[in-house]
């Protein structure tokens, strides 16, 4: 390779060659992160911080009608055939229950199960969960009491040996009218 000189053209000096390839770097990765965020998009943070706020003045209601109720409940999630075994306490035993396991990052790691009382015995919901969960989730348990919603929700961590216990932490800044 011939060495550059000062009348020599541009193009056979080093240094332009090595900025159009810094320069060139920077817009080939600035591409790239445009493309990511434009098909990968945020879904944690809410535009409508109005309806949000409303919704949750209506999950405390929910909250303090179970809690009213003396709402609680022991969970148990058997991994070998995906059953749900719930056993509720309280003054309310609805027909059916919504058992949900809601991942705090990714929505299609969420669970939604329709427990059903059983006939034999009081107070034993039973459902079916079509895969393994673990990790940390927020469980959340629907259940009606005299045309009224009423709502156990928590965070826990689920795991294949250890029963959920719902119902079991105070409200956290709540106060009774």
């Amino acid at each position: 390779m011939p060495v550059a000189t000062a009348d020599s053209p541009w193009y056979h000096h080093l240094w332009p060659w090595i900025i159009i390839a810094v320069l060139s770097t920077s817009v080939t990765l600035t591409l790239i992160m445009v493309t990511i965020a434009v098909r990968n998009p945020d879904n944690l943070v809410t535009d409508n911080y109005y309806e949000a706020g409303k919704g949750i003045n209506r999950s405390l209601d929910r909250e303090l009608l179970a809690q009213d109720l003396g709402a609680r409940a022991t969970v148990r999630l058997d991994e070998l055939n995906g059953e749900v075994d719930l056993r509720l306490h309280g003054r309310s035993q609805p027909d059916t229950l919504e058992f949900n396991l809601i991942s705090p990052t990714q929505p299609e790691k969420d669970r939604k199960v329709t427990l059903r009382r059983s006939e034999a015995e009081p107070g034993r919901y039973v459902g079916t969960l079509v895969d393994i969960v673990e990790g940390r989730r927020f469980v959340e348990l629907l259940g009606q009491q005299d045309g009224q919603t009423w709502r156990l929700f928590e965070e826990e961590q689920v795991s294949k040996d250890h029963p959920l216990e719902l119902g079991d932490e105070p409200l956290q800044g709540v106060q009774k009218p």
